[in-house]
């Protein structure tokens, strides 16, 4: 059994940069109270992320076999595709390798962190133990650069998820990659399978990081003073409290061209679509320009599986030439429906499939309300590849959204009123960037108690000018009316959004807009399950 989880790693991790699987080998459950980055001392009252609960959970879960993997964090050159960045990835790739395992197993994943900051890893979608969620400063202490933690977990739902740090707005670097639960008793019948990372990208270009781009968007519209930058280059904003920014050393005052975003509007958003002017959009790490192309043949069934990780994004999504059939979204079956064009907030994961034609045909995704696009190409026959400029005739098709699918049977929520009803007012503006939850700045020691057993009732009421998608960590929600399960979902501006979940894992779990910037300014909070 292996116990050390934090040490010092100088050297050993770069040879497993970028590592995939490993052969399987044999192991049960480690003591997690004795690890090293423990979790932050837990108000009394409620459920501590390394407590009793939170063991009997995750033995429920029967823990199976386990898969090992290394993972490096490290600085290094990326090329998107004809341009080359500095920036920070897992190993030297965009997105990171990817990490696939079957439902049942136990993931023991090492992150060895190589970079400049304290990190952490936060598996979105996944209902795992809390202690592994990978939250500094709620769940477990930083891995500080130069050190190691093992993440340890059992995987019980098949599903597509990824992963990416929960420490400041690191996650608008290249740190990400996808994680595939495949199910051992799959229904869906297909040939090939295609994973599709959408992402907006900035670190790197003419100088700007997203440390500047935060510390430009908080000092608000009006460029008012918010005070020196701190030494995060948070724009005055004090963020040595928030558990999700790992605590920076010194660094140089924001650089780089100006990356506020005004004019970009959408109607499917509610009218203002995003705040970041990014100078590229990308498919699996690459430009339109020098897109991915994926090979197949003619009549061969695809699955796509469709990852917005972007950070200020919403992407509306085509294959040129082809209907999709959407099965899954966030990871959950839903009744099959066929649509032209899909719309992916920030976080949020759709599986669809399609029959290929004969030909070479682009999968476009618009960045929202941006103008910009991204590409990448399927190939089934000859023919010249589509120029990166190509808008498909789909993208103003048929267009599907998650508040029209319908969970599929096995997987919906049972009915029943909600045992406790808990109101998340999202506010704050872009002229003073003081998004919050109920007008309070994220604060670790703030808590929205549960009591395991109950059925809680999330009420995003939208009362600012943009919209978010907002993320429960560690829980699927149902969407009203029999609705698709989810662990993220767009809340429109001036609109209200009630979702339902059970409280079946206890913890402490973060509820945050998924927009990075709006989270890391303090829309964010914590559900905490009570003893």
């Amino acid at each position: 059994m292996r116990t050390p989880t934090r040490r010092a790693v100088l050297g050993a991790g770069i040879a497993v940069a970028g590592s995939g699987l490993l052969a399987a080998c044999s192991g049960s459950g480690m003591d997690h109270s004795a690890m090293g980055g423990k979790p932050m001392a837990t108000p009394e009252g409620y459920v501590s992320p390394d407590g009793k609960e939170v063991a009997d959970a995750e033995a429920r879960r029967n823990p199976g076999p386990v898969r090992n993997v290394k993972l490096t964090a490290v600085e290094t050159r990326l090329d998107l595709g004809g341009r080359t960045v500095r920036s920070w990835a897992y190993g030297d790739r965009l997105p990171g390798q990817e990490v696939r395992v079957t439902a049942g197993d136990t993931l023991a994943l090492t992150l060895a962190n190589h970079l400049p900051q304290s990190t952490s890893l936060h598996w979105h979608g996944l209902a795992l133990r809390n202690d592994m969620d990978g939250v500094p400063g709620l769940t477990q202490t930083p891995i500080k650069p130069g050190a190691a933690f093992d993440y340890r977990f059992a995987v019980a739902h098949p599903g597509t998820y990824w992963f990416h740090p929960h420490s400041g707005a690191q996650q608008d670097r290249g740190l990400y990659a996808p994680l595939i639960v495949e199910d051992p008793k799959e229904p869906l019948k297909y040939d090939k399978e295609w994973v599709i990372v959408l992402d907006d990208w900035v670190d790197g270009v003419d100088g700007s990081t997203p440390d500047a781009v935060l510390a430009e968007l908080s000092r608000g519209m009006g460029g008012m003073d918010m005070g020196e930058g701190d030494s995060g280059g948070t724009g005055g904003h004090d963020m040595s409290g928030m558990s999700m920014t790992a605590k920076k050393s010194p660094s140089p005052k924001p650089s780089g061209p100006p990356r506020m975003m005004m004019g970009a509007t959408s109607d499917l958003l509610g009218g203002d679509a995003g705040d970041v002017a990014y100078p590229y959009y990308l498919v699996n790490g690459r430009t339109p320009e020098n897109p991915e192309t994926y090979s197949a043949k003619p009549g061969d069934r695809i699955r796509l599986r469709i990852i917005n990780a972007g950070g200020d994004t919403a992407f509306r999504v085509a294959l040129g030439g082809h209907e999709m059939t959407v099965t899954h979204t966030d990871g959950f079956p839903v009744e099959q429906a066929t649509t032209e064009a899909l719309l992916l907030g920030m976080g949020e994961r759709y599986d669809v499939l399609v029959t290929a034609k004969d030909g070479v045909f682009p999968l476009t995704a618009l960045a929202e309300g941006k103008q910009q696009t991204a590409m990448a190409i399927l190939r089934t026959g000859g023919g010249a590849a589509p120029k990166a400029s190509v808008r498909p005739k789909e993208l103003d098709g048929k267009l599907l959204q998650a508040g029209q699918l319908k969970a599929a049977d096995p997987v919906r929520l049972k009915s029943g009123k909600p045992d406790r009803t808990i109101k998340l007012e999202l506010t704050g503006s872009m002229a003073k960037y003081d998004w919050a939850i109920n007008g309070k700045k994220y604060d670790p020691a703030q808590r929205y108690g549960v009591r395991s057993g109950e059925r809680v009732r999330l009420s995003f009421v939208n009362t600012t000018q943009m919209w978010h998608p907002m993320h429960l960590h560690g829980h699927t929600f149902s969407l009203p009316n029999g609705g698709a399960r989810k662990d993220t979902a767009i809340v429109l501006p001036g609109r209200t959004l009630h979702v339902d979940f059970d409280a079946d894992n206890p913890g402490l779990w973060m509820i945050h807009c998924h927009n990075v910037y709006h989270a890391e300014s303090g829309m964010m909070t914590v559900l905490g399950y009570r003893n």
